[in-house]
């Protein structure tokens, strides 16, 4: 973590094809804990907060590693392109019997573009659909 923490502070990765959009990744010194209605559904330590400028100032997001989900998600059909990212994916929360619960609650990049290789293997969640807690580690 520390050598990512170091280049993440180092650099902001540009949009080769407008350099007005931009994103700046940085580590989150917190614990992290995702909750749908009051259930944790991932949780971690090892959080990036990506803040992005494009036509907008967008909200930060933060990127949590694969293996901060706690509970049960299934691919979903939809998906997104960002020329800053790449190819978005995304998950839907499921019930134990495989049921879902919530559409498309999380999104992730499978393959980023190179200059966004940070975020390979993270998950982002709709602080629409779920409730976001940051606590001292």
């Amino acid at each position: 973590m520390a050598q990512l923490t170091e280049n993440l502070l180092k650099h902001t990765i540009h949009n080769p094809a407008n350099a007005a959009h931009f994103m700046r990744l940085k580590p989150v010194q917190k614990r992290v804990r995702v909750l749908y209605q009051g259930a944790v559904i991932a949780e971690t330590t090892e959080a990036l907060r990506l803040q992005e400028i494009g036509n907008d100032v967008y909200d930060p997001a933060l990127y949590l590693p694969r293996d901060a989900l706690v509970d049960r998600y299934a691919p979903s059909e939809s998906s997104s392109h960002c020329p800053l990212k790449g190819d978005a994916e995304y998950l839907s929360l499921t019930d134990a019997q495989g049921d879902v619960i919530e559409e498309d609650i999380a999104w992730f990049y499978q393959s980023p573009l190179d200059f966004a290789a940070e975020i390979n293997g993270r998950v982002s969640f709709y602080t629409t659909k779920v409730t976001v807690e940051e606590a001292p580690v």
